[in-house]
């Protein structure tokens, strides 16, 4: 088979691709310093719906508008997507009256979108049109307009969208976040919208969750330091509690049980409450996950003995490297 061919390459491909970035990084500066009053108005008008916001949009602009969607819907605002061109055959009876209405198309003039004004208008439905031009048909029938003006497109044709998809889904980001600070969006919240991911399952696993509460390793103050070694052992903790009743006296590790032994060789036989290290750290069995690993970082162990309210040992809870 013969070679292709292939246009010789006159630039580097990463310094074209450096100056790509460069570009976008300046037309998000200059989209930003062109925000205004219409921004907090956006975020109003959102804030005040009843219903949800159905976002709109073409090609591209259709592919960011989805990720719009999904960001709102994942930091408090119900959002979906609805495809410009199935609106326009039926599935207009998907949007409300209450819904606010988020159209986007960078020329203002998108036959799929521009089609869907009337019957929105007709629905009483508000609009916001994320646009790049102020004198478009789009521009000019929505309620809100946000600009997203660029010099040209970082294709070397001017043609391709880049940099105006980059400054859409960069201002959708920005409305998502201010529409978060308005309503004090908390962690707790996004982690209710993601359980699947390792976020979620810190934010809403509990420490009961996920401890050790079978078969723990426990023994008496006045038990002999070797005999609490079998304990030791047999549970395979590095480490035994110490239990004065059922609440915790002390905790002796496989480090304690190390330093004891170089500092007295017959600690063996003494009494394991003379070694122990009293007041162990502890957590109740219904805080955080995320908590846990917090305390334990920052008191650099790798257990925490786990306590009902009542202050009795119910776990031990061990948090393995990532």
């Amino acid at each position: 088979m013969g070679k292709k061919n292939v246009a010789p390459v006159t630039e580097s491909a990463s310094l074209h691709a450096a100056r790509v970035l460069i570009e976008q990084a300046r037309a998000l500066s200059f989209a930003a310093q062109a925000l205004g009053a219409e921004v907090d108005e956006a975020v109003e008008a959102i804030l005040a719906c009843r219903g949800r916001v159905v976002i709109s949009g073409m090609g591209k602009s259709g592919i960011v508008g989805r990720k719009i969607a999904a960001t709102f819907a994942s930091t408090g605002t119900r959002s979906f997507f609805v495809h410009p061109g199935d609106a326009y055959h039926g599935d207009l009876g998907m949007i409300a009256p209450e819904d606010l209405v988020l159209l986007i198309s960078f020329s203002g003039e998108t036959d799929e979108v521009i089609r869907l004004l009337p019957s929105l208008k007709r629905f009483g439905n508000k609009i916001i049109a994320l646009v790049g031009n102020e004198h478009s048909t789009l521009a000019r029938h929505s309620d809100i307009v946000l600009l997203t003006p660029i010099e040209r497109e970082a294709c070397p044709n001017n043609l391709a969208p880049t940099t105006s998809t980059t400054v859409t889904m960069a201002l959708g980001d920005a409305l998502a976040v201010a529409l978060m600070k308005a309503r004090g969006f908390r962690s707790e919240q996004f982690a209710q919208y993601h359980p699947g991911g390792s976020l979620g399952r810190r934010l809403l696993t509990r420490v009961r969750d996920v401890m050790r509460s079978d078969d723990l390793p426990i023994v008496e103050p006045t038990m002999l330091l070797r005999d609490s070694l079998w304990e030791m052992t047999r549970a395979r903790f590095g480490l035994v509690l110490v239990l004065d009743g059922r609440r915790p006296a002390g905790i002796v590790t496989d480090g304690d049980l190390r330093r004891a032994l170089l500092a007295d060789p017959d600690a063996m036989n003494r009494p394991i409450g003379a070694i122990m290290t009293r007041t162990p750290v502890t957590i109740n069995e219904n805080a955080k996950l995320v908590e846990a690993e917090q305390l334990m970082q920052e008191r650099k162990i790798k257990a925490l003995v786990v306590v009902d309210n009542a202050g009795a040992v119910t776990g031990i809870l061990e948090i393995f490297s990532k």
